[in-house]
């Protein structure tokens, strides 16, 4: 899931914070280093996922395009001057334009409002935008909800008490309830200091962006797993009575299909797969000895590094026989585990999930009716594998045809068709 980071680089953040330390920050610094907290965690546990910097004050700037590469996020942030005053809505405006020419209105983001919790004063600001947003024109609409799906977490680099005195706390709860997807209101817990907004980050990391855990199983091979980035719950629009769907705990191999088969198929969400270090308790056979504290903290990752692993195995299989594997992640509900490379040295297991229903891709047909290949009298691949049982296009493609044709922009889109 994209996350766009908009931070507020109006005057008022350069008001200056007194700290008993002997290091003097303002509003801004403090910010500056709670953000690379974040952009750590988000290169060490969703290295997959794009991030995006704006920042506004009367006006918006894309300070770095979304990207996978947090060097260059960080030296955004480093880079990022001062302006004049608050103008939320602007802000607000530029992470839907962004968002939207990037990943169009179907693909779910993370936005964080990074702001002192200064409201502003006059058009644009925080109070005159909820104050008019019931008498807005249709050519002036106020840019929540986001057109796309998306959770709007708010961090405001100020205590709770600061902003019970400006009155505002009300006003930024009413942002989040305003987009509808969700979300978190963080302020700075105590003194303003770097570590409590280095807590409050942490918080939101904690809350927002924690791994799922699971247990991947194939018979009698089961591995303890996470992925990230969590998985969202599923809600299905043509259903009567929708209710949010979430995937369980328990994901079970199910059968491998040759990569052709389900060529490039629709999902809703792809998530990195890892395998997790057995524990020390598992290690020590069950915690049921005394600690004596003699283990260095580096000899469980070692032994870990020794331990069989099952996600290991499955990924090197499907990476060297150029494979699928269907897993079954809840009740009639389905998902694809494949090897895709990451850099031309690495590769890494991802877990694509589908709609969930027995028949996610309608030229498998229902999952559960699939069968091995040895129950039937002759290969259906025939002798030399040249074959497919399955309705999916041949081998052959044109030149100018992509081996997986996805189109994220609709210029790509364009030229498919001008050269067809």
């Amino acid at each position: 899931m994209p996350t766009v980071v908009l931070l507020d680089c109006s005057l008022s953040m350069a008001r200056p914070v007194v700290t008993d330390g002997s290091e003097d920050f303002t509003r801004r610094g403090l910010a500056t280093k709670g953000l690379s907290l974040f952009f750590h965690h988000l290169q060490t546990n969703c290295r997959l996922e794009f991030s995006s910097l704006l920042a506004f004050s009367s006006h918006c700037q894309l300070v770095a395009p979304f990207t996978r590469d947090y060097s260059i996020l960080q030296e955004g942030l480093n880079s990022v001057e001062e302006y004049d005053k608050t103008c939320l809505e602007e802000g607000l405006v530029g992470v839907s334009r962004a968002v939207v020419e990037e990943w169009g209105v179907n693909t779910p983001c993370q936005v964080i409002l990074v702001t002192d919790g200064c409201p502003g004063v006059g058009q644009g600001s925080l109070r005159q935008s909820l104050l008019s947003l019931a008498h807005c024109k249709d050519d002036r609409r106020f840019p929540l909800p986001f057109p796309f799906p998306s959770h709007l977490h708010v961090l405001c680099i100020a205590s709770w008490q600061e902003l019970q005195a400006m009155d505002v706390l009300g006003g930024f709860e009413k942002l989040v309830e305003i987009n509808r997807g969700g979300g978190l209101l963080l302020a700075v817990e105590g003194q303003l200091s770097l570590k409590n907004v280095n807590s409050m980050v942490s918080k939101l990391v904690e809350l927002a962006y924690s791994p799922f855990q699971a247990t991947l199983s194939c018979g009698h091979m089961t591995c303890d797993v996470q992925l990230c980035p969590r998985p969202e719950p599923f809600v299905c629009d043509h259903e009567l009575d929708p209710e949010p769907r979430s995937i369980s705990s328990a994901l079970e191999v199910v059968g491998f299909l040759e990569i052709a088969d389900v060529s490039s198929p629709p999902v809703l969400s792809r998530h990195l797969v890892l395998p997790l270090a057995p524990s020390r308790e598992h290690e020590e056979g069950g915690g049921t000895g005394p600690d004596d504290g003699t283990d260095e903290d580096g000899s469980l990752a070692v032994t870990a590094g020794k331990t069989p692993s099952f996600c290991v195995l499955l990924h090197g299989s499907l990476k060297v026989e150029g494979m699928v594997a269907l897993a079954q992640v809840g009740r009639s509900w389905y998902g694809m585990l494949f090897s895709q490379a990451d850099s031309k040295k690495k590769s890494n297991l991802m877990l694509s999930l589908f709609e969930p229903g027995s028949e996610p891709l309608p030229w498998l047909h229902a999952v559960p009716q699939l069968g091995p290949v040895s129950d039937h009298k002759e290969n259906p691949y025939g002798v030399d594998d040249s074959q497919s049982p399955f309705p999916v296009p041949p081998p052959s493609k044109r030149s100018y045809a992509q081996i997986l044709p996805v189109w994220i922009k609709p210029s790509g889109l364009q030229v498919r068709i001008l050269q067809t």
